[in-house]
């Protein structure tokens, strides 16, 4: 087995996992039980539609001529499916916020930096006079 499929196994094996302690809580909630053989279907179709996202958001890429997948391509990816591509945008605005209140934090910072150290040069300025 070569190491690319080494790693693919590995992550098959991560998002069985997930996925059984996820229907593991659902089936709690709801008192019912869930086979192996449903908790390795929904494993084996999350991993394919992850599989078909993953190439999909390199072909968005590419044909915009980037080497860098970005929010806009996840978008176009999640396009098909309301809800997620709902989430996605809501996820997308609330990351934007946080971008700018940090941009604007950091300046502030900046700002009080460099006053301080006007501040400091005015001093040093009228102890040489």
């Amino acid at each position: 087995m070569d190491e690319d499929e080494a790693q693919k196994q590995r992550l098959k094996a991560a998002v069985h996992y997930t996925v059984g302690r996820l229907c593991q809580d659902i089936a709690a909630d709801c008192e019912k039980q869930i086979t192996k053989q449903t908790i390795a279907a929904i494993a084996e179709t999350a991993f394919r539609q992850c599989d078909v996202f993953a190439k999909d958001l390199e072909a968005f890429a590419r044909h915009a001529k980037r080497h860098t997948v970005t929010v806009d391509d996840v978008k176009l990816t999640a396009r098909r499916t309301t809800a997620l591509y709902n989430y996605i945008q809501q996820k997308s605005e609330e990351l934007a916020l946080n971008n700018q209140e940090l941009k604007k934090e950091k300046r502030k910072k900046n700002a009080a930096k460099r006053k301080s150290k006007d501040m400091e040069a005015e001093g040093e300025n009228e102890l040489e006079d």
